[in-house]
């Protein structure tokens, strides 16, 4: 039964004794979508890029090479010398990208969206480290509702096992209630403080074909996640993913996904890092106002989820790592802080958070890069923004250049949202949620 299920272009399933592998070509057929941005943003209102995508070609697909910035967002800056004219003079050296997004409510509640983009280019790459989490569990959601008639779902046990070099068997959860690993305490960890091995685990039970497939079928194509977060591994070795089992309680085998290898060329081709995982910081942005306005996007676009497993990847994106008892981040705030990982507006504090205000975010550092990718609310004062910047210093201390760039351009549009007058005032209880900690 596995077997057939399994059968997905460019992907083998493998280790099983007695069974050939299964080989699959890519699609012969050519998807021709070029549709020009302004189009998109006129027609649709949202932001994704669409570039020519050839499947069925063994040559990767360079991303378009466009810088789009706006005059509005551009002077709102230059208004704050202090805050930021030593980085916005090195604008392009340090890949400096920034996209806020203004919000109006109609008298029926539906939000209309107007975007504002400063140096924003698909093809400038930097490294997307934990900010992946943002795809990654929304697809997880997506594969788990594929699963369903299976039993599985994610509280479900899922066990990680071994079948090839570099990859790690995971038999137990210490940080859970019971000390079973299953999705559902993975994606907390994964939101609420970067976990990579979580992270990692979830890979694996996506597959990085099934992962890359349905972000280009979504029309994510600047995008591709081709390693597991913070694993220092080859190519090949993450062209392979582990085998899976999910189990009911009494220990009996509900389903079982055999150790996979993806043959598939990778289709994006970011210069010199075709193997690397990368993320156009204009998708990452249209990825998260799909999942908090799902109507704000093309049905092509949209994720398969429920609502309910919708608000579960919400309510721990938002969630102070100081609120969760299950896993135990409670009980190390010297680490775990509220605004561990949330750089725009609170980035440089470590004390307790304004309580009117939630950050549904997805951020991560590495190589020099940092990124974060952000739908601000507060609760108190009624106020609602999208907000996504990168900077990309390359340099070891390149905390102390993007930290304070994030934190400030946060306060800047926050103060901006303060004072903007608006003719409905947003009703905000969507995503309010009762935190684990409360």
């Amino acid at each position: 039964m596995f077997f057939k299920k399994c059968a997905k272009i460019g992907e083998k399933p493998i280790g099983n004794k007695g069974r050939e592998f299964l080989e699959f070509s890519a699609f012969a057929a050519q998807i021709c979508a070029m549709l020009l941005q302004k189009i998109i943003r006129s027609c649709f209102g949202c932001l994704a890029v669409l570039p020519l995508v050839l499947y069925g070609q063994n040559q990767p697909v360079p991303v378009a090479d466009s810088t789009h910035t706006d005059v509005f967002l551009e002077e709102l800056l230059k208004q704050h010398p202090l805050y930021f004219d030593s980085i916005l003079a090195k604008k392009q050296e340090y890949n400096v990208q920034v996209i806020y997004t203004k919000i109006d409510r109609g008298a029926n509640g539906i939000a209309g969206l107007k975007h504002y983009y400063f140096n924003v280019n698909p093809a400038s790459y930097f490294n997307p480290a934990a900010s992946v989490k943002l795809p990654l569990a929304i697809l997880t959601m997506q594969k788990l509702a594929e699963l369903k008639s299976n039993g599985v779902d994610k509280s479900t046990t899922m066990l990680t096992e071994k079948a090839y070099s570099g990859q790690t068997a995971v038999l137990n959860d210490p940080t859970s209630s019971n000390g079973k690993p299953s999705v559902a305490q993975y994606l907390k960890r994964m939101l609420l403080v970067n976990d990579e091995e979580a992270a990692s685990r979830l890979y694996e039970l996506l597959g990085q074909l099934y992962i890359n497939q349905q972000l280009k079928e979504k029309g994510y194509v600047a995008s591709q996640i081709t390693e597991r977060p913070g694993a220092n591994l080859t190519e090949d070795e993450n062209r392979h993913t582990n085998p899976v089992k999910f189990y009911a309680p009494g220990n009996k085998l509900i389903h079982e996904q055999a150790a996979r290898f993806n043959t598939a060329p990778f289709t994006v081709q970011p210069n010199d890092w075709k193997s690397k995982s990368r993320l156009s910081l204009e998708e990452m942005h249209s990825i998260l106002i799909s999942l908090i306005f799902p109507n704000k996007v093309t049905s092509a676009q949209r994720f398969l989820i429920s609502d309910e497993d919708r608000k579960y990847i919400l309510k721990y994106m938002s969630q102070w790592p100081t609120e969760s008892s299950n896993p135990p981040y409670i009980d190390q705030p010297e680490i775990y802080y509220p605004a561990f990982s949330k750089y725009l507006l609170v980035g440089l504090g470590k004390d307790s958070v304004s309580p009117g205000i939630r950050i549904f975010n997805a951020a991560g550092e590495a190589d020099g890069s940092m990124v974060d990718i952000a739908y601000i609310v507060d609760f108190d004062k009624k106020i609602e923004f999208f907000l996504s910047a990168v900077v990309d210093t390359r340099v070891d201390d390149y905390k102390a250049v993007s930290l304070p760039f994030m934190n400030h351009l946060g306060e800047v549009i926050y103060e901006l949202e303060l004072k903007r007058e608006k003719k409905i005032v947003p009703d905000l209880s969507e995503v309010k949620f009762e935190y684990d900690g409360r």
